[in-house]
């Protein structure tokens, strides 16, 4: 007796890789299933999902499909030339990306460190700039981001535009700067309002805003070190 083939649209929707992926995220997709959502379509006969499981099986797992060549995977019913060559352009990204060198980050232990980052970058510009560095663990900086650029005011600095750059990169903290192109770094009145505001949705956020440090040229001042941020 034939067994009737199961296609995806037999599958229930909850199940089927694709919703599988928007919903859980990749990581929670075995092998098979990311090779269906890359395979797209099976057969007449088979399903996406039974067409990976048999690529796999074939080639005992990722270890030798990562090799394969466009002709041994053509040999699979199912497999022509396009899913072939589209499956050796993602196997070699992934090998590219893997030999990526890693970045040496640059590491924040003290306000000082901040002014080495950013000093010459900032000490001349004209206007003032509001930056954000997002931090991780080990106090990496992970990602430089420009905020805003004018005059420094609470409705411009929102806590919601600072900290959704670091929810996204899984920061774990904060430092925000930003430039008096005066020269001289003494934090105004509006300077340390924003900072207070921003420390406080930090700690409902859970992302520590490490400093606010003010440049001028060839001077610095901490909002940390002057006692704004608790």
């Amino acid at each position: 007796m034939t067994l009737p083939t199961l296609l995806i649209r037999d599958i229930p929707a909850q199940e089927r890789p694709r919703e599988r992926l928007l919903k859980e995220g990749a990581k929670a997709l075995t092998n098979k299933e990311i090779l269906a959502i890359l395979l797209r379509s099976g057969t007449k006969k088979e399903s996406a999902l039974q067409l990976a499981g048999k690529l796999l099986a074939e080639f005992d797992g990722l270890t030798l499909l990562r090799t394969a060549t466009i002709e041994e995977l053509c040999k699979i019913n199912g497999i022509g030339i396009a899913k072939a060559v589209e499956m050796q352009a993602v196997m070699e990204i992934g090998r590219r990306m893997h030999t990526l060198p890693t970045e040496e980050k640059y590491v924040i232990r003290s306000p000082e460190d901040v002014s080495n980052y950013v000093m010459e970058d900032m000490r001349f510009l004209t206007q003032e700039h509001f930056i954000a560095l997002y931090l991780n663990t080990k106090n990496h900086v992970l990602h430089r981001h420009t905020l805003f650029i004018g005059s420094l005011n609470a409705s411009i600095v929102h806590p919601r535009e600072v900290f959704k750059e670091a929810l996204r990169r899984s920061a774990a903290s904060v430092i925000c700067l930003h430039n008096h192109p005066s020269g001289d770094p003494t934090p105004s009145r509006e300077d340390i309002e924003v900072t207070k505001r921003l420390n406080e949705a930090g700690k409902v956020l859970g992302v520590e805003l490490l400093d606010h440090v003010i440049i001028g040229d060839r001077q610095f001042i901490s909002l940390k070190e002057q006692g704004h941020i608790i």
